[in-house]
């Protein structure tokens, strides 16, 4: 009995996706829960997984082809049913070897006439007597043209080589010759869609971005001092930059909730939770997987959740759950040494902060000149519901609850 392997259910906000990889070709031996194909969508990667052991059987969709909803995708034989067919072909090859030397014909109603030898050599090396042109008297299949039945096997290209077969993420196309060469490969659907969103972005909002600067020398102490304790306390969690921002980001917010609001139509939605999203880069794209009443975490939760986020990030296992929503988002540009830039807000969300490279500089500190660690910070905000002076606002406060800690547990 074969199985239909079907894409996944995919949510409202997901009308299709795109075969990325088959992980098995036909004839393959499958067991329970082992991974057969990959389909990308433009949110996530979503697996497809065997619901029984079994025979890998016909690939109806090809790597490259869009799928949608529940959409049969191939077939696996059942495993049971694929052993006893192969418990039959021994016993029956057993049979006619035994037989061999009575040169007797196998007649079967859908089979032409093969002799037992030529039976047992093409069983032996998966040749079905229906696909062999039989030259003897009267259509009888010999021994030969099993014999070139299994050459032309051979010969024949592999599913690999098929060039239907063809990847999402890596059909490219290589132009001219030489030190001019060029080389074309078609976007992602991730990748294709975040450039959508941000065209959208920013053709839709009335963007504005504003920036200050904080001495990040206090969190970094803080940190210092306390990194091995904590770490040893919370079962490995590291102590990062990144929970600060998020727990300055949350009491920013609870004073001024139109930052954590967003626009539906002509209505304004305000949120009565934070869920902030965090941008993680990703070989696909950037993705924002979403940390859920990010104000009731502690630090440690905070940390141990973007760790975990960046695992299944690097290893494309975000579900698309984890990256639905999210009221505000956070973008730490300064990984990858960034040290100034304005951030695209996130529809539907109205406003996201943007992270940058710890930079000593030379600062001004009661009349004495002092080298400090200092971090731009850059709020990107859709102008149409939030003023100026309230993003202003907003920001100085995350500066004044970074340069002093204590204010963050304080909650002053």
């Amino acid at each position: 009995m074969a199985i239909q392997l079907k894409a996944p259910t995919f949510p409202e906000s997901v009308a299709d996706g795109t075969v990325a990889t088959w992980h098995k070709q036909p004839g393959d031996a499958v067991k329970r829960d082992e991974l057969i194909v990959d389909i990308e969508t433009d949110k996530v990667v979503m697996e497809v997984l065997a619901e029984a052991d079994g025979v890998m059987g016909e690939i109806i969709k090809n790597e490259g082809d869009t799928v949608l909803s529940g959409e049969v995708l191939g077939t696996l034989k059942d495993g049971e049913k694929a052993a006893s067919a192969d418990s039959d072909k021994a016993s029956k090859g057993e049979a006619d070897a035994a037989k061999a030397d009575k040169d007797e014909p196998a007649e079967s109603d859908d089979e032409p006439l093969l002799s037992p030898a030529a039976r047992k050599l093409a069983e032996e090396n998966n040749i079905a007597p229906a696909s062999i042109k039989g030259t003897g008297k009267d259509g009888r299949v010999t021994k030969e043209d099993v014999v070139n039945a299994i050459e032309a096997k051979k010969n024949a290209p592999k599913a690999e080589d098929k060039p239907a077969a063809k990847p999402a993420q890596a059909d490219a196309v290589q132009i001219g010759e030489g030190d001019r060469q060029e080389k074309r490969v078609p976007m992602t659907r991730l990748r294709a869609r975040v450039a959508e969103r941000l065209v959208e972005a920013q053709s839709s909002m009335a963007m504005l971005t504003t920036y200050n600067e904080v001495n990040m020398k206090p969190i970094m102490d803080l940190r210092s001092k306390y990194k091995d304790l904590f770490e040893k306390k919370h079962n490995g969690v590291r102590l990062g930059f990144m929970s600060f921002f998020v727990k300055a980001v949350t009491e920013a917010l609870k004073r001024f909730p139109g930052v954590n609001a967003s626009i539906d139509g002509n209505d304004i939605v305000y949120h009565g939770y934070m869920d902030i999203g965090v941008a993680v880069s990703s070989d696909r794209g950037l993705v924002v997987p979403v940390l859920r009443n990010a104000e009731f975490m502690s630090l440690a939760q905070i940390e141990g959740g973007v760790a975990d986020y960046g695992r299944k990030a690097r290893d494309g296992k975000l579900s698309i759950e984890e990256m639905t929503g999210g009221t505000f988002t956070i973008s730490n540009g300064g990984v990858f040494g960034s040290l100034l830039s304005s951030p695209i807000v996130n529809p539907p969300q109205t406003a996201i902060l943007g992270m940058h490279k710890i930079q000593e500089r030379p600062m001004a500190v009661n009349g004495e000149v002092v080298i400090l660690p200092m971090m731009y910070l850059a709020l990107s905000y859709d102008h149409r519901l939030i003023d100026g002076k309230e993003a202003v606002s907003f920001l100085v406060v995350i500066k004044d609850l970074l340069e002093d800690p204590a204010r963050l547990l304080l909650e002053v």
